[in-house]
């Protein structure tokens, strides 16, 4: 074995960022904007696959923006206490 070629390794190509928080209404990873499914199955994709999530994934980072709707948003949840 040619020893240049031991330290050559075929990396996945991964958006994540090790921030690996769940968001819990829009279901998604906070750091790379991938479903758990998407984690889950990311290494069994092919190329084309990962890359076609990749190029959605800018556009779902605007699910972890939106204002949530402070104290109002929580009573109508139910999360409001007191």
């Amino acid at each position: 074995m040619n020893e240049q070629n031991i330290w050559n390794r075929s990396e996945v190509e991964s958006p994540c960022v090790s921030i690996c928080v769940v968001h819990q209404e829009a279901k998604i990873c906070t750091g790379c904007n991938r479903t758990m499914d998407e984690i889950r199955l990311w290494s069994k994709m092919t190329p084309e696959e990962r890359r076609e999530i990749m190029a959605a994934l800018p556009d779902r980072s605007s699910m972890l923006t939106k204002r949530r709707g402070g104290r109002a948003a929580r009573f109508a949840r139910g999360d409001a206490k007191g």
